[in-house]
């Protein structure tokens, strides 16, 4: 009977130690992916932002300077509008997913 038991034990414990490793790579994943997902937005957004004072400048030259700050603040705010939903979608997703393995967690030790 306690060899039983204690065959129980072990095997729920290499069990919850799987699981706990499965958490933590996940976790490690989505951070990673959170941080290419930010460094991409944020080149695209310098990139855009670039070309679009670039572009503004050249063919509005004659333009009063004001039109051309309205524009460029314009796009700044949109892009960071933008990052702010991709970083909250992004968040949303790691909270799913660590939510999803935490019962998961529990329904196998339970």
């Amino acid at each position: 009977m306690v060899v039983v038991v204690v065959e129980v034990m072990v095997v729920v414990v290499v069990v919850v130690v799987v699981v706990v490793v499965v958490v933590v790579v996940v976790v490690q994943v989505v951070k990673v992916v959170i941080v290419v997902v930010v460094v991409v937005v944020v080149v695209v957004v310098v990139v855009v932002v670039v070309v679009v004072v670039v572009v503004v400048v050249v063919v509005l030259e004659v333009v009063v300077k004001v039109v051309v700050v309205v524009v460029v603040v314009v796009v700044v705010v949109v892009v960071v509008v933008v990052v702010v939903v991709v970083v909250v979608v992004v968040v949303v997703v790691v909270v799913v997913v660590v939510v999803v393995v935490v019962v998961v967690v529990v329904v196998v030790v339970i």
